[in-house]
C-alpha cells in the first residue's frame, strides 16, 4: 500500500509523510506487515513506546532515503534544533537504543509474541461466545493489512459492552486492555513479550452477559452522529471570541472547539462547525459511560461548551 502511495506522491513531486505511529515493530519479522520506511516513505513518526517496548514520552522520526531526502533532511534539522531541549532525557534516549536493539536481535521473541496472539484468537474463535473483529476486515477494500499484535473482540456479540467489559477486566482480574468501545476491547501483545493469554481468556469467558436476551443492548449502544455544517474555517472559530454556554443552549451554535469521544479520539466535532442534538447527545452520553470520555470538553460531563460569540460570527 505506502509502495503505492509513494509512487503517485512522487510522481507529482510530493514527498509521502507516515504516521506510522502504532507500527514501530513493523518490519522486524515475517509475521508483520512490512513498515512504511521499506515501501517509499520519505518521513515516519515512529511511537516506539506504544510497542517496541521504549520508555513513555520516547519516540523517532525516521529520514528515508527517496528523492526528497536531501531536501527533507536540513528542513527536519532546523524544525529540530529550534524545539529541542538542552537537556534531553539520557534515560528516553537510552530506552530507544534498548528498545532498537531488541527488535533487530530478538527475531524469536518478537515471533513468539505474534504466536501468542494468534493462539489466543484461535481459542476464542473454537470457544464461540466473542468474535474477532479482524475476521471481517477481508470485507472491506480499504483494509490491506492488520496487526497481528493487537486482538480486537467483538465483546458485543458476546453480551457485553466493550467499556463494561474493560472495568470489569482491571476491577477483577487485573488485566489491562489497551482501548475499550462500546462494542469492543483491544488487547495488545508488546513486540518480544509473551504474555499469559490462557489468564486473559479464562477472564474473558468469565464475564457477565447483562445484554444477552434483551434490549438493553441495542438501547445503550452508541451510535456514531453525523457532524454540523461548517459555518467558519477552523481557523476562523478558533480564533473568534467565544463564551461558555449549556449545552442544551449549544444546539444551533457554532463550535469554538475541538471535541473528541475518547475512545477512540477522532474528533467528532471541530472548530466552526454547528453543534446538533444529535452530536450533543452522543458527546454526553459518551461521558457518561465508564472509561468514557471527551476530550476537549470544558467539564467532564459536557455539561457546557464553549461557542462562538453571536457578534464575533457576524464579523466573519
Amino acid at each position: 500500500m505506502f509502495r503505492a502511495l509513494a509512487g503517485t506522491a512522487h510522481a507529482v513531486g510530493v514527498p509521502l509523510i507516515v504516521d506510522e505511529a502504532w507500527g514501530a515493530h513493523f518490519g522486524f519479522h515475517p509475521g508483520l506487515p512490512d513498515n512504511a520506511l521499506s515501501q517509499g516513505a520519505d518521513l515516519v513518526t515512529s511511537s516506539t513506546h506504544k510497542l517496541a517496548g521504549s520508555l513513555t514520552q520516547s519516540a523517532m522520526l525516521h529520514l528515508g532515503h527517496g528523492p526528497f531526502a536531501d531536501r527533507l533532511e536540513p528542513l527536519v534539522d532546523r524544525a529540530f534544533r529550534m524545539v529541542q531541549s538542552t537537556s534531553a532525557s539520557a534515560l528516553l534516549m537510552a530506552s530507544l537504543d534498548v528498545a532498537r536493539a531488541s527488535l533487530v536481535t530478538n527475531r524469536e521473541g518478537v515471533g513468539a509474541s505474534v504466536e501468542a496472539a494468534e493462539s489466543a484468537r484461535l481459542v476464542v474463535r473454537r470457544l464461540g461466545r466473542y468474535a474477532i473483529v479482524s475476521d471481517s476486515f477481508a470485507l472491506f477494500p480499504d483494509i490491506v493489512a492488520a496487526d497481528p499484535l493487537r486482538i480486537a473482540i467483538d465483546t458485543r456479540s458476546g453480551g457485553i459492552s466493550g467499556h463494561e467489559a474493560r472495568r470489569l477486566l482491571a476491577r477483577d482480574h487485573q488485566i489491562m486492555v489497551e482501548v475499550a468501545t462500546d462494542s469492543a476491547i483491544v488487547a495488545v501483545v508488546g513486540a518480544g513479550a509473551v504474555p499469559d493469554m490462557g489468564r486473559f481468556i479464562e477472564a474473558l469467558h468469565c464475564l457477565p452477559s447483562p445484554l444477552v436476551g434483551g434490549a438493553e443492548g441495542d438501547r445503550s449502544r452508541l451510535r456514531l452522529p453525523a457532524p454540523g455544517p461548517a459555518r467558519l474555517t477552523a481557523r476562523d472559530a478558533f480564533l473568534s471570541p467565544s463564551r461558555a454556554v449549556p449545552a442544551s443552549d449549544a444546539i444551533g451554535m457554532i463550535s469554538a472547539d475541538t471535541l473528541a469521544a475518547y475512545p477512540p479520539g477522532i474528533p467528532n466535532v471541530l472548530p466552526g462547525e454547528v453543534f446538533t442534538a444529535e452530536v450533543i447527545d452522543f458527546l454526553q452520553r459518551t461521558a457518561a459511560v465508564p472509561s468514557g470520555h471527551v476530550r476537549g470538553a470544558l467539564d467532564p460531563a459536557v455539561s457546557h461548551l464553549r461557542v462562538v460569540a453571536p457578534d464575533a460570527r457576524l464579523s466573519h
